[in-house]
């Protein structure tokens, strides 16, 4: 065990986070921290690195363990230090190093006869080389850029940079550090879609084990193999990625509800039984046994939903004619930054755009040439009857802050109902007497919910939001997603949530080589288009550089083809075999499959007979063995699924 918590219970002043929690954390394991905005999942961060104590239990370390731990707190570092010093200063042991050879190396240019320090400068250099110490920079540098930073930022100031910058410099060291256990708390929240993806690859082969808190889904399905999740003072676990979280809860929810019912039943009949007879005197022993039997009984709670599933409704006033907004010959710089040049692009009618791409290409920039609030050269046309809501971090300084949350909401003219409008900022995670805060009063993320939630009220036909989910939970974002595939007009946005643009957008723009790429279909279907355009660009260039080697002058020839005949054969008997051991092995994994998938069955009737709820054990071995064949099911198909491109690869090559 690297670290964890044992029978931890934690209290925040008259708030209880957890309540008798254990957890520990394994070696390898890479773990997703989830739960409700306000539910305390980086106060158990804190916990767990001993910033805060327990009100009762103990905190645990394996001896030796090194903990990372990347935390918004950070931001207020500062310096004048270069960001590629900053991230070097993950190798302290290092960095004294090099600064011991230098002081003997200068000793030596004086004292060049003592053999005494020559031998000591030979060892420093030799442990130097045995600490990988000459590859650092390297190393450190290769980190950076692939946090999105260009070779010409490594030695600008710290202190020049933005907190979201600043924030990707702390990752970065933190990475290079090599932590037994890395705690992440939102690490995609200030990276764009190449750092995400490069933080993902890195971190699938990170050495160590890995903690996130994240409310990036997407990220989660594809980093994680266990879910930790913070709900109602408890940890519950799950062993697979947030996909599986989800369908093993809805399980778990439903199981416990039925065993709810059931003893509920159970208690009504006792309690009548007890009421008829215990005035009897030839019942009152039995009664007073049933009364014993409900004192012991260890009740099961009822399943409450802490956040309902609330629907958000559009109204629209107008219906927009088919083209929305046209951008013709547009182009765009900053000084010598150039964003766009002489590009064009047309938004119609039930367009769901995302604009995608790395940080620093203009996207926000382009959202509000689309809005009509940046100059630029060229034409934008608004179509007929367009109705806009333009929702970005600026519009934060628009809300009154003398008003409250629900006054602001009232004032903009949605014409909804105070109780319709309390229900929609439950959405935006404001309930009860949230409702009644000031806006002076709220944090930069609150006052970016209230802008959100304004936006999504309006009766526009045409929706501009730039980072729409980046003050959201899971559940919240969701419910984004639900109102937006609801949402019958049309809509533009930028964000770097790929499962929020998987599910919400059915066009996508990029910004590639100054111009608007547009693609016409999803994410999915775009990220598998880059791939078989680069696919396609790698087998272009090797059959260029072949053309190349048969037009480059020959010195001398010699007759090969009896060379090629004879080895010819002996190849297509080895592909022969390949292919043969590939086929066997798609029939035995169907075979498995199957009989999982029959397991499976006998699993699920057995956890829908309401006589395995009045044995425990038999229940827990039910419910574990579901578990586990669910792993071996979902590890079956990953392997057919691979098994199955590896046959298809081989028969490409036997045409």
């Amino acid at each position: 065990m690297l670290a964890g918590l044992q029978d931890v219970t934690f209290e925040f002043g008259a708030r209880t986070i957890v309540r008798d929690a254990t957890w520990h954390i394994q070696p390898g394991e890479r773990i997703g921290l989830i739960g409700y905005n306000g539910t305390g999942k980086s106060t158990l961060l804190k916990v767990l690195v001993g910033e805060y104590l327990p009100s009762a239990g103990t905190i645990e370390r394996g001896r030796g363990t090194t903990i990372g731990y990347l935390h918004q707190d950070l931001l207020s570092f500062d310096t004048n230090e270069s960001i590629l010093q900053v991230a070097l200063g993950a190798f302290e042991k290092i960095l004294l190093l090099e600064k011991e050879i230098e002081v003997l190396g200068n000793r030596l240019e004086k004292e060049h006869e003592d053999e005494a320090l020559l031998h000591e400068y030979s060892d420093k250099l030799h442990e130097l080389e045995m600490l990988g110490g000459y590859n650092i920079h390297h190393q450190t540098e290769e980190v950076l850029q692939g946090l999105g930073f260009a070779n010409n930022d490594l030695q600008r100031p710290y202190k020049e940079f933005s907190g979201g910058w600043r924030m990707r410099v702390l990752l970065a060291k933190m990475i290079l550090q090599q932590p037994d256990l890395l705690l992440l708390d939102e690490p995609t929240n200030h990276l764009d879609l190449p750092s995400i993806e490069w933080l993902e690859k890195y971190l699938l082969h990170y050495k160590g084990s890995v903690v996130i808190v994240s409310h990036d889904k997407y990220f989660l399905n594809r980093m994680v193999t266990k879910i930790v999740e913070l709900y109602q003072q408890q940890l519950h676990f799950y062993i697979g990625n947030y996909d599986f979280y989800e369908t093993e809860k809805a399980m778990r929810i439903e199981l416990q509800q039925r065993s709810f019912e059931n003893q509920q039943e159970y208690i009504k009949q006792q309690e009548r039984f007890i009421e008829r007879f215990r005035a009897k005197a030839t019942k009152a022993a039995a009664a007073q046994s049933a009364m014993k039997r409900l004192d012991k009984l260890d009740r099961i709670e009822d399943v409450s939903v802490d956040r309902p599933e609330i629907k958000i409704n559009f109204q629209l006033d107008k219906v927009p004619g088919k083209i929305i907004c046209t951008l013709k010959h547009v182009s765009k710089s900053f000084g010598n930054i150039k964003i766009v040049e002489n590009t064009s692009a047309e938004i119609n009618r039930g367009d769901k755009i995302a604009l995608i791409g790395a940080n620093g290409k203009g996207k926000s920039t382009l959202l509000r040439i689309v809005a009509g609030t940046e100059s630029f050269t060229g034409e934008r046309i608004w179509g007929h009857n367009v109705e806009e809501s333009f929702y970005a971090q600026h519009q934060l300084e628009a809300l009154n802050v003398q008003q409250t949350i629900l006054e602001e909401m009232k004032n903009c003219g949605s014409q909804k109902t105070e109780q319709e409008l309390r229900t929609l900022l439950g959405c935006f995670l404001f309930s009860g007497d949230d409702t009644d805060k000031k806006i002076r009063v709220l944090s930069g993320g609150e006052k970016a919910r209230v802008a959100l939630a304004k936006t999504m009220v309006s009766k526009a036909n045409f929706l501009i939001l730039d980072e729409p989910t980046n003050h959201l939970d899971l559940l919240s974002i969701d419910l984004l997603i639900e109102a937006l595939n609801r949402y019958q007009g049309s809509l533009i946005m930028v964000s770097h949530d790929r499962h929020f643009i998987s599910k919400a957008a059915n066009r996508i723009w990029e910004i590639e080589n100054y111009e608007i790429k547009d693609f016409a279909g999803g994410y999915e279907e775009w990220m598998e288009w880059k791939e078989r355009k680069k696919a396609e660009a790698a087998k272009a260039g090797g059959a260029a550089v072949k053309q190349q080697e048969k037009k480059a002058p020959v010195k001398e020839q010699r007759p090969v083809a009896p060379a090629k005949a004879i080895v010819k054969g002996p190849i297509d008997k080895e592909l022969k075999r390949a292919l043969q051991k590939q086929q066997k092995n798609l029939e035995q994994l169907e075979e498995k499959i199957a009989a999982l998938t029959r397991q499976k069955t006998t699993f699920e009737a057995q956890l829908a007979s309401p006589d395995i709820y009045s044995d425990k054990n038999k229940f827990l071995a039910a419910e574990s063995g579901y578990q586990k064949n669910g792993e071996a099911l979902a590890a079956a198909n990953k392997e057919y699924e691979q098994t199955f491109e590896k046959l298809l690869e081989l028969e490409e090559k036997n045409k």
